[in-house]
């Protein structure tokens, strides 16, 4: 909802205007300090008070009141600053996040946040701590439907909410600093997020909040069609025109490849198309010049020619006889098809007791991410340096340096604060451009994504049509399976390849199958890219396997769930690839600990339902669960991470961490581990991030790989660093080290041994000592079969949902949310709850209201995602099997715990109501129409 109230209406009343310049002076009170500007009259608040007056702690996400993370107070009033014009300013008194600490130190509302984990990838945060420090002025102590009425407002894609809603609760009595766990370890501990302070504090420097004072601004023309010809006039007489535009930069301009990708065999994708685009969105052109030249453009005034060519927008008509090629090289129009086998399917169906069958939808998902993307590049020399929100450093590096022609070396990526990122800022949106231009230029170059350009541009979650038919014995065992999936993958390939060939491994859910058969494609079309989301594929695959069970289950004659532990996998028995597990299967333990919640949840419907419907009355409530498994990391590929660590001679310990935090907890779940290999305590370590000048390549930020794969390198880096340790000082290896100023104190038995760092000879980079692990997971190629090893570990999973549907509405709330998670070793809890609630809320938007459509949902207005209201209590129980590769048996969790919630949620739906909805999003129009036709429900 917007929050703009009055002061949004465009009357300028409060000062006369400087006619000459067409500004207004105004006078108003900003954080307790009075402050007096000429400034236009309808310039937003949003601009004044972050490039005017550098408080940057203001964040913009769409520029529309969607969003909410501008929020500031206005007179006491939780309010949009984008909606507010400068006009209506005059007397008033505005306050920002940056007025909410005291001497340096957060406040109250803040210290919970921070204690509570309620800040992950921190953009949203100023927006949700201003919505409720105007709830707490009025109420200190509010109920938690007055915190989710008052954060309503204010959209965060991350968290799930709940942490929030507790920190708001809680801020008048924060809880003391996270206590260290048993022994004094940081491993298993609730540490405050290490890079926490900052987000709460407003200061965190995402990829708008910072630029050199004399950069120059870049705009991309971008393709109005789904598919069009182009042709590009007179760009000179074009610049000619407008004063204060520097260059324009086009194909023609590009000095190496106009070509990138993030699978570099498969890389396809243009900087700037080339005589057709592909998808509405495509660049065709990059213009650069003076910020207020930039802004005063409009699209129309660029000289580019467009014919439309009809387009193919779905995976059946690209596939169509006749149908022209997206890519020439492409025969079918077809990137790449996936494909695994184990025993006979077609012979174990026909042999079975019980057979269900059905046909899925899914459509394209939007990452929604809070932060546009953003960022500066400068060059400096013979080198191009790029400060932009980003998940995967090097792999930018390396493309950058393939389109400007340079070495790898001659690059240099600094990763901003990044607002959110979910997969979609694995592939590269603006680098190119703003790199480009500052190479051509020699100025600084600085470009933020509109919201709509974001959404048209970007990758989606991949559009599925999937068919499945599963069969099981009078005893309930799984007799035979059979997948078949087609995935919309868009005008380029981005990570086709990965999701084509992690559904057929993944599409069997962790269940044991003797006899099965999964076959995918990945089909190109017309439309933005389909790329990396949050599950690669696996959340569409779950759907139709996971409701399939409960049909099997019924027709059987057996409970749901313990259907599920009849047949989940478990230490030594084989999975559909054939890969045998000894330790670390923890699928069975997670149902059974859902087994307790399901049978009350169970009855206590059944109650609800008895007397809801002698009463006459329209609400059902249902009860759902689904199993997931999850591959951490790529598959059957290579996958390794280096992570440094070293001592310095003033006593510090640097952790030179290249694993991309974009909210999960990256930054402080690999310290946790590190310091504990080391055996020093964690408050002694200082990050340094990721930068590929000064930090190894820890790999990616996807796959849910950075606890199990970089916090695997992290724990070698400290074992590497301790011994080194340990040997100069010829302390036995179970010593205790301590570290006191600059001198390292080991004790062992009766002995104390002291080595004084300052007096230890520096290296070329400062250090003195240095640890360095690489760890890459050990896996096998997959057979023509898709038989092998295609992961060292897999995350395992199951979720309870409990929903009520109101059966003359169509309309789907859910209740409650129960999440069992195999984490292998929860290394912070706090930290991994926040992944859970925050993945199922996701998965509830996925389940319920999510779906993107080309040209029509272009911003967070028509694009719903959930708020806090859509979002129930979620309770999450750890299970720790430990994974033998793991850093003290961890494993993956980010990408897992979104996976089973949207088919947990379709079965609760049908268990209400008897009706199973196979096209998702299920909206209220869709439920209504299934609900009719089966008669469950009845014409107005």
């Amino acid at each position: 909802m917007s929050r703009a109230s009055s002061l949004t209406t465009p009357a300028v009343d409060a000062a006369a205007p400087d006619r000459e310049s067409g500004k207004i002076t105004v006078a108003f009170t900003l954080n307790g300090q009075p402050v007096t500007m000429a400034v236009a009259p309808m310039r937003r608040l949003t601009l004044m008070l972050r490039e005017e007056l550098g408080l940057t702690g203001t964040k913009v996400g769409c520029d529309a009141g969607d969003c909410g993370a501008c929020t500031v107070l206005i007179d006491g009033e939780a309010v949009c600053a984008c909606m507010v014009p400068a006009g209506r300013l005059e007397g008033r008194s505005v306050e920002t996040v940056e007025a909410l600490a005291r001497d340096g130190a957060p406040s109250p509302l803040q210290e919970s946040f921070l204690r509570h984990g309620a800040a992950q990838c921190g953009i949203c945060t100023p927006g949700m701590l201003m919505s409720a420090e105007a709830l707490l002025r009025r109420n200190p102590l509010p109920s938690e439907q007055e915190v989710k009425d008052a954060i309503g407002g204010v959209l965060c894609r991350c968290t799930g909410y709940a942490k929030i809603i507790q920190a708001v609760k809680n801020a008048a009595t924060v809880l003391p600093a996270a206590a260290r766990a048993e022994g004094g370890r940081a491993v298993g501990a609730r540490v405050d997020r290490l890079d926490g302070l900052p987000k709460v504090m407003g200061t965190d420097a995402f990829g708008a909040d910072r630029w050199p004072a004399d950069s120059l601004v870049a705009k991309v023309v971008r393709c109005p069609h789904h598919r069009a010809r182009f042709r590009i006039g007179d760009v000179e007489a074009f610049k000619a025109r407008h004063p204060g535009i520097v260059d324009v930069i086009t194909a023609r301009d590009i000095p190496g490849r106009n070509c990138f990708g993030v699978i570099p065999p498969m890389a396809d994708q243009p900087v700037f198309a080339e005589a057709e685009c592909r998808f509405k969105g495509e660049a065709v052109a990059a213009i650069v010049g003076e910020a207020d030249a930039i802004a005063a453009l409009a699209a129309e005034d660029f000289p580019v020619e467009w014919e439309p060519l009809t387009p193919y927008l779905t995976p059946e008509e690209a596939l169509a006889d006749g149908a022209d090629l997206v890519h020439a090289n492409r025969p079918g129009n077809v990137l790449v098809r996936g494909y695994v086998k184990r025993g006979d399917p077609e012979a174990a169906l026909r042999a079975a007791d019980h057979v269900v069958e059905g046909t899925y939808s899914t459509g394209f998902i939007e990452h929604a991410y809070i932060e546009p993307e953003a960022g500066f590049a400068r060059r400096i020399g013979d080198r191009i340096e790029v400060h932009a929100c980003t998940q995967a450093p090097y792999m930018d590096r390396d493309d950058l340096a393939a389109i400007l022609g340079l070495p790898q070396d001659a690059v240099r990526i600094v990763p901003t604060a990044v607002g959110g990122g979910f997969g979609s800022k694995l592939d590269l949106s603006l680098q190119p451009y703003i790199a480009l231009a500052a190479w051509r230029t020699g100025r600084p170059v600085r470009m933020v994504y509109t919201r709509p350009e974001s959404m048209a541009s970007t990758t989606k979650r991949h559009p599925s049509r999937i068919t499945a038919r599963i069969g099981a014995r009078r005893d309930g065992r799984l007799s035979g399976m059979e997948f078949e999936g087609v995935f919309n993958t868009g005008a380029y390939a981005s990570w086709g390849p990965t999701v084509a060939n992690r559904v057929p491994v993944h599409a069997s859910g962790p269940y044991l199958h003797e006899h099965y058969r999964a076959r995918s494609v990945a089909v190109h079309t017309h439309t933005a890219p389909a790329g990396a989301f949050r599950g690669f594929g696996v959340p569409q695959s779950a759907v139709a396997q996971e409701t399939l069970f409960d049909e099997l289950a019924d027709a059987v004659g057996m409970d749901r769930l313990d259907f599920r532990i009849l047949n989940a996998l478990d230490n030594g028995l084989p999975t559909v690839t054939g890969q045998v597990f000894r330790q670390g299967v923890g699928i069975r333990r997670c149902f059974e600990a859902l087994k307790p919640h399901w049978d009350e949840a169970r009855r206590a419907a059944a109650a609800f339902n008895a007397a809801n419907t002698e009463s006459g009355g329209t609400l059902r409530r249902g009860v759902g669960v689904a199993g997931m498994w999850y591959g951490c990391g790529n598959t059957s590929l290579p996958n390794p991470s280096t992570i440094r660590v070293a001592l310095k001679a003033d006593g510090t310990v640097a952790l030179f961490q290249g694993a991309v935090d974009i909210g999960q907890g990256s930054n402080t779940v690999i310290a946790q581990i590190c310091a504990d290999a080391l055996g020093l305590p964690l408050d002694r370590i200082a990050l340094v991030g990721g930068d590929t000048d000064s930090t190894p390549d820890a790999g990616k930020t996807s796959a849910s790989r950075q606890t199990f794969v970089s916090g695997k390198a992290a724990y070698l880096a400290g074992r590497a660093l301790r011994d080194q340790i340990l040997l100069r000082m010829n302390a036995a290896e179970d010593a205790s080290l301590a570290l006191e100023g600059t001198t390292v104190i080991a004790r062992f038995g009766a002995e104390e041994r002291r080595l004084e760092l300052s007096a230890l000879p520096v290296d070329e980079d400062g250090l003195v000592l240095r640890g360095e692990g690489m760890f890459d997971p050990p896996t096998s190629p997959l057979d023509e079969n898709g038989q092998g090893e295609p992961y060292a570990a897999f995350g395992w999973g199951a979720h309870l949902v409990e929903v009520e549907v109101d059966c003359a509405l169509g309309r789907t709330r859910v209740l409650r949310l129960i999440a069992a998670h195999d984490v292998g070793r929860a290394v912070n809890p706090t930290l991994i709850e926040g992944q859970v609630e925050g993945g199922s809320a996701q998965g509830i938007g996925l389940a319920l209201m999510e779906e993107f459509i080309p040209a029509r949902t272009e911003n967070l207005h028509d694009y719903l995602i959930p708020t806090a209201g859509d979002v129930p209590e979620v309770r999450t129980i750890l299970i720790e099997e430990p994974d033998p590769h793991g850093p003290f048996g961890a494993k993956g969790i980010g990408e897992q715990v979104l996976i089973p919630t949207a088919p947990a949620i379709l079965n609760a739906i049908r268990d209400a109501t008897g009706v199973l909805v196979r096209d998702l999003p299920v909206t209220p129009d869709r439920l209504r129409k299934a609900l009719l036709a089966a008669g469950v429900a009845t014409r107005a």
